[in-house]
């Protein structure tokens, strides 16, 4: 408001001083000398100008940070303190070659590929050299979910991802490539799989956590000498999607099977002519 009132002052003080310089003017014109002065427009002045070129200048910073409330109190500002670390002499040890999940592993018990194909192993064959070579049992062939062939070496070759579901919450994951044709583990972890993905050459393995809301996400990707961790973050937890319902098989013109026979119901043998059925 202030503002608007200097601004106002000093409109009508420039009328004000135009006037008086009009009126110097018409008396100069019948003065003695007789010399005609030319007439300055009224709020023309450079004075003028340069008061209001200021004052637009001013209002500009004005219109655009002032608030329409004004400031507010927030309260007083919270104190930012470091964080209080408990139990600081205590570490955990180093990780262990056996507990690294990207550590590689040889299989010489599996035939080699010169070729450097996954596609040309046979993958329980991998599986049970790999189980086995660690003092565990040959996991069962309906607990392996189908092996998928997915590049993840970038090598332009296939390489070989399982799944072997261990009980109805806990899987093994498991990736196999070929390494101077020797079929090589990269990849083994265990964990309740909420999904495993793939793009441009990750390997995102989502697993659940305390909030059934959301899903850890962690990213693999090979670096060119193991499957590195690439990414660690939260995620929002998939919906479950409803499983098909396989359709009935349509009827067959074959003969029963024997156990269908055995569940048939026998038909009582005919009666006298006149007895009701």
């Amino acid at each position: 408001m202030p503002v608007f009132l200097a601004f106002a002052g000093i409109g009508a003080g420039s009328g004000g001083r135009a006037a008086s310089a009009g009126e110097r003017h018409t008396a100069g014109e019948g003065g003695d000398n007789g010399m005609r002065h030319r007439r300055r427009p009224a709020g023309a002045t450079p004075t003028t100008r340069t008061a209001v070129a200021a004052l637009a200048l001013a209002l500009v910073p004005l219109a655009g940070c002032a608030s329409p409330e004004g400031l507010k109190n927030e309260g007083r500002a919270r104190s930012v303190n470091a964080p209080l670390e408990l139990w600081p002499q205590y570490t955990p040890a180093p990780l262990r070659e056996s507990d690294n999940p990207a550590a590689l592993k040889p299989l010489p018990g599996v035939p080699r590929i010169p070729g450097g194909n996954m596609k040309d192993a046979d993958p329980l064959a991998v599986l049970d050299a790999d189980y086995t070579s660690d003092g565990d049992r040959a996991p069962a062939p309906r607990s392996v979910r189908r092996p998928e062939l997915h590049d993840l070496t970038d090598d332009g070759k296939p390489d070989l991802i399982t799944v072997v579901d261990l009980d109805r919450r806990t899987s093994d994951l498991r990736v196999y490539t070929v390494r101077n044709a020797v079929v090589t583990r990269i990849l083994a972890l265990r964990g309740v799989l909420a999904g495993v993905e793939l793009a441009a050459g990750h390997l995102a393995v989502r697993e659940p956590t305390k909030d059934p809301r959301y899903v850890s996400v962690t990213d693999y990707v090979w670096d060119g000498h193991s499957m590195g961790l690439w990414d660690l973050t939260l995620d929002v937890a998939h919906k479950p999607k409803p499983s098909p319902t396989a359709p009935s098989p349509a009827p067959t013109s074959a003969p029963p099977s024997p156990t269908s026979i055995g569940r048939r119901v026998p038909r009582a043998a005919p009666g006298p002519p006149g007895t009701p059925p």
